[in-house]
């Protein structure tokens, strides 16, 4: 199928490594022209060079924070009328509600909350007076099964879902839609550091924390990158102009309910 979205341009954040660099290969091969900000300048420049070479298309690398008003005024210079806007920064730290610091709340509510507002903000009016735009936000599982150690992540990425809610019912008459993908556990670096973490406390490796992990999944696998990324680029496509505000649960079907 061709998506339709050949020629647009496109920002997509943390896409270096793991789930935002899937999503940046699936959009270059539809001739979408990137805009990348990642912090690690050395994987995000070997990322850019490959998505170069294997598609053509135009890449912009800018080794930033997005989480900080400097990082997005930076992309937003380079990009300031694109036409698809992918969201997408690291979770806060696991741990006990607890031990939580008020600033530990604020760092995480300004990673995964109010960085995306802010992105949304400086784009989709312009988005909306061109007729076109799609923004995916990548947030979690989480958001549909809160996993108790990640109450960070928990709250800050529901508040943003919430806000997405309202806001995705906004723009849709002007042909700019506003979803969520919620990425459950899928072959990546992050899953991997946390395997590494468990095989030291159960003193398994980590080959073997992996394999015992993919079994508790109905698929009896983890997901692969370049799904996850397909299935952004569809909800960027030209046919997807009538799904706004929804939450694509991707996690091989590890939550039980009904809705």
């Amino acid at each position: 199928m061709d998506l339709g979205i050949k020629g647009r341009n496109a920002i997509v954040c943390a896409s270096s490594k793991g789930l935002g660099r899937a999503c940046a290969f699936s959009l270059a091969r539809e001739g979408v022209n990137l805009t990348l900000i990642a912090r690690g300048q050395e994987a995000l420049d070997a990322t850019a060079a490959e998505i170069r070479a294997a598609t053509g298309v135009s890449v912009t690398a800018i080794a930033a924070d997005i989480t900080t008003p400097e990082g997005r005024a930076l992309v937003l210079a380079a990009c300031p009328n694109p036409d698809i806007l992918v969201t997408n920064a690291g979770g806060p730290k696991p741990g006990d509600f607890r031990d939580w610091s008020r600033d530990d709340w604020v760092a995480a509510l300004d990673a995964n909350m109010l960085t995306p507002i802010e992105l949304i903000k400086a784009t989709v009016d312009g988005m909306m007076a061109r007729g076109f735009g799609r923004i995916i936000n990548i947030t979690s599982a989480a958001v549909k099964a809160p996993i108790d150690i990640l109450g960070l992540s928990n709250g800050a990425r529901s508040g943003l879902t919430g806000f997405i809610a309202g806001l995705s019912r906004k723009t849709v008459a002007r042909n700019v839609t506003i979803n969520n993908l919620l990425p459950g556990p899928f072959e990546t670096d992050r899953l991997r550091s946390t395997a590494t973490g468990a095989a030291k406390e159960s003193g398994k490796t980590v080959d073997e924390v992996l394999a015992a992990r993919r079994l508790t999944n109905p698929a009896l696998r983890f997901g692969d990158p370049a799904e996850f990324g397909d299935a952004c680029a569809y909800l960027c496509s030209a046919q997807s102009g009538f799904i706004t505000g929804q939450n694509l649960l991707m996690d091989g079907g590890a939550f039980p309910g009904t809705f």
